[in-house]
């Protein structure tokens, strides 16, 4: 790994909480899929496409967790047994209702930003910009649609949202 000027050792602890944050977004995934599956009632348009959305993107994350994991010169996790196992994040039934699932997924956004800030953390400690980089955007995003679905999910009387 000298290409990357990085100390292997230091960066165990970044890679083994990659791997959680791996499973996490397995788990979030499929739950994504799940919900776009079986979203029913009032709001389907909007919750289908919006589900659609952001598995679309936990994807193409997926995939650079899996990378990242592996230009530090470590093996990501590849079994769904293991991410079970792992993941901070439960599957959902799939006849959650609609208003449950955006709950569940706020709740999920919660998980996700407390293992990416574990993971900044060791990245920190060995002096690994490239995953606090990536890391740091993916926060941003988590936390820009989970004010989206709270907004969607608030009351409002006279324009006003309720406090």
């Amino acid at each position: 790994m000298s290409y990357l000027n990085l100390d292997k050792k230091k960066t165990t602890a970044t890679a083994k909480e990659l791997n959680v944050l791996l499973a996490d977004y397995h788990l979030y995934y499929q739950k994504l899929r799940n919900f776009h599956w079986n979203v029913i009632g009032h709001n389907f348009f909007d919750l289908h496409i919006k589900f659609e959305e952001m598995y679309d993107d936990a994807k193409l994350k997926i995939d650079e967790i899996a990378e990242r994991i592996l230009t530090l010169r470590f093996q990501p996790t590849s079994n769904f047994t293991d991410y079970v196992k792992m993941s901070n994040i439960k599957e959902s039934p799939s006849d959650t209702k609609d208003l449950k699932m955006v709950e569940i997924l706020l709740d999920d956004h919660g998980k996700l930003l407390k293992q990416m800030r574990t993971v900044v953390e060791k990245a920190d400690a060995a002096g690994d910009e490239g995953t606090i980089d990536m890391i740091g955007g993916f926060i941003g995003h988590i936390e820009k649609i989970s004010w989206m679905l709270d907004a969607w999910t608030m009351k409002t009387g006279e324009g006003h949202p309720e406090a």
